[in-house]
């Protein structure tokens, strides 16, 4: 087991207290009913899943419910930080994320 530190509750807490959501910062269409299909489902289904450094959108989902985004090396597991939403990360494995 192991401790995820909440943004918002500002301590660490048990691993079973989250759950992951998925890629961060993911742009949604700014207007998707003029998207194709194409665009409509990568936008949908698509998801980096890189080996390394990697930005996820998690859940506190037993402790105050909000969402927030991990930085994660999905080789280790190691959460290198997490951060609130619509915050940058301060760790990233490109330079232009």
């Amino acid at each position: 087991m192991f401790h995820i530190y909440c943004p918002y509750c500002e301590e660490y807490r048990e691993e079973e207290e989250f759950h992951a959501k998925g890629q961060a910062h993911i742009a949604r269409p700014l207007d998707p009913d003029n998207c194709s299909d194409r665009e409509w489902g990568e936008f949908l289904y698509f998801r980096d899943n890189p080996r390394g450094l990697h930005h996820e959108l998690w859940v506190h989902a037993t402790g105050c419910r909000k969402f927030f985004n991990i930085t994660r090396d999905t080789q280790t597991y190691e959460i290198k930080e997490t951060y609130k939403i619509g915050v940058q990360p301060s760790v990233s494995a490109n330079p232009d994320q």
